[in-house]
């Protein structure tokens, strides 16, 4: 046997509780009948009340909290085998962790909108496998493709732009990167999610782009920033101060559209520019989703069979019989104390 959720035996910490409670209510009960009168004669103005029916109630009360508490524990035993085929296309998501995602033209900055968006198509995958590849001014594969997605989640939540310590927007390398996190001969089932501002400083991304298409994987390019540059600030607590280059000009980051739109075009892919509320992420989902899609494998999955239903029944008869029972005795017996 095993819980789902095992917490809920914490509630049995209220179980003293009640019934301490329904230990004080009835003897607060019998010292406020007995302020009225003698006993004999409380004895025969509560005549028609029964004690024991009393008492059963208050045990139905406690049995049926308890029972309830065993149906939240969620008790599982027996098991069955479940066959579990899995289809889907291999997702390679490449991000930039540049300093120029720091620019705040998207809330709260431009780095960390997209980690939550990202996280949140990785919480929409059915069957597909995810790998993540972190670039600046190099880059590497962060996670390797897998349908485990909490783990990708788990990467995912460490990046910053302090990650790759070589500063720079090698989107070329970035590219090549991801087509061999693939690892795959076949020609298709592969997309890639591009995320940049697109400002290379590094070698050209278009012929990386070409190498891309030979390997049959789709680029789907997702710039953010604006064409006139946003600044990028510098926190260091409470101050601000803004990045500036050698010669101690402000920079300001501007995103390149038109290197971005070439790359997608020549792996058939599609770009999109990120808007100030949204990455959009879902779009390039839909279009991942109408790809043709691959057998990923089968596997067996041990399924244990929940059996919360027979406690949970057994509560509801003690709340709905407690309900229904009165604490008055039967009419003979009254009528038998009547004539005596």
């Amino acid at each position: 046997m095993r819980f789902s959720d095992p917490q809920a035996f914490w509630l049995f910490v209220l179980l003293p509780l009640g019934i301490l409670f329904y230990v004080w209510a009835f003897r607060k009960k019998r010292r406020a009948l007995g302020a009225f009168g003698t006993e004999a004669m409380m004895a025969k103005l509560t005549s028609a009340t029964s004690r024991v029916r009393q008492g059963i109630k208050g045990i139905m009360m406690v049995s049926g909290f308890v029972f309830l508490t065993l149906a939240l524990v969620q008790p599982q035993f027996g098991t069955r085998l479940e066959l579990v085929h899995r289809r889907g296309v291999d997702i390679v998501i490449a991000l930039d962790t540049s300093l120029s995602m720091l620019a705040e033209d998207i809330r709260p900055n431009r780095l960390t909108r997209a980690r939550y968006e990202i996280g949140d198509l990785i919480d929409r995958l059915e069957g597909d496998r995810v790998g993540l590849v972190a670039f600046a001014g190099r880059s590497f594969v962060l996670c390797p493709l897998t349908l485990d997605y909490g783990a990708a989640k788990l990467f995912l939540n460490g990046v910053d732009t302090e990650i790759i310590s070589v500063q720079g927007t090698a989107v070329a390398e970035a590219i090549r990167t991801g087509v061999r996190t693939f690892g795959s001969d076949d020609q298709k089932y592969k997309a890639m999610i591009l995320i940049t501002d697109g400002e290379n400083h590094m070698d050209d991304p278009l012929e990386a782009a070409e190498e891309a298409a030979e390997a049959g994987v789709r680029i789907f390019v997702i710039g953010v920033g604006t064409p006139d540059g946003e600044l990028i600030p510098i926190r260091a607590g409470d101050r601000v101060d803004y990045l500036k280059d050698r010669n101690g000009q402000i920079v300001k980051t501007r995103l390149d559209e038109g290197t971005l739109e070439q790359i997608a075009h020549l792996t058939d892919g599609v770009y999109l520019r990120a808007g100030s509320r949204q990455v959009g992420l879902d779009q390039i989902y839909a279009e991942i989703q109408a790809m043709e899609k691959r057998d990923l494998g089968s596997r067996k999955y041990t399924q244990y069979k929940h059996r919360y239903q027979w406690p949970l029944a057994v509560a509801m008869m003690c709340f709905l019989g407690e309900a229904l029972l009165s604490d008055r005795r039967r009419g003979r017996e009254e009528w038998q104390g009547r004539f005596h």
